[in-house]
């Protein structure tokens, strides 16, 4: 199945994407941008020249996806949420060498309005609550609130809350996949034996 591309949208030459993507209204990707196959861009989203954007990744509308951002498969990007690039931005000062590089890792989420200040990995199926403004490091399945945003629990791939402590050590199952979750020095992980694949419905 071939690219859908709205006519509205401006698609820069030379910019890579993949096989089933879906670009709506008003939307712009830069040309040295790298999508993968089965995305959707959102209206009013903008993609930078220096952005790498996996397979299956929703970005919702009026999104920025600016330079130096990378955006791993199954990733979320709810309504308005905000990339940054540089950290102590000034309109007389030209900082693009000083851009500090972001990383959304594997089937994350980040809610409608969040904020992500540059220079973070966000751990892969962690969950980043709406308006929240993450400043560092999140890891992989945490559940993330809050100004500055603050662990609040954790959470399983497929977004169900786990009963875990935010730290220490347990185990938890996910009520709607069954997958298995051990807490162990803060440290959350899925039982590898227990993994199970999760399906993509058509959107």
């Amino acid at each position: 199945m071939p690219v859908t591309i709205h006519p509205s949208s401006i698609i820069d030459d030379g910019a890579v994407i993949g096989e089933q993507t879906r670009i709506w209204h008003f939307v712009h990707v830069c040309g040295g941008a790298r999508i993968g196959a089965g995305c959707s861009l959102g209206q009013n989203v903008f993609i930078g020249d220096d952005v790498l954007i996996g397979n299956n990744v929703k970005i919702q509308n009026n999104v920025s996806v600016y330079d130096a951002v990378t955006l791993e498969d199954d990733v979320f990007c709810g309504p308005s949420m905000v990339f940054t690039n540089v950290y102590n931005p000034r309109s007389a000062v030209v900082r693009k060498h000083e851009y500090r590089r972001t990383l959304v890792r594997r089937g994350a989420t980040i809610g409608a309005n969040a904020t992500i200040v540059c220079g973070v990995t966000i751990g892969e199926h962690a969950f980043v609550g709406a308006g929240a403004v993450i400043t560092r490091d999140v890891p992989s399945f945490a559940l993330m609130a809050g100004v500055p945003a603050r662990q609040i629990g954790w959470i399983s791939r497929h977004g169900e809350r786990l009963q875990l402590p935010v730290a220490g050590n347990g185990e938890a199952t996910c009520a709607y996949t069954g997958d298995v979750f051990v807490l162990q020095n803060n440290v959350c992980t899925l039982v590898p034996n227990q993994k199970r694949a999760l399906t993509h419905p058509a959107a």
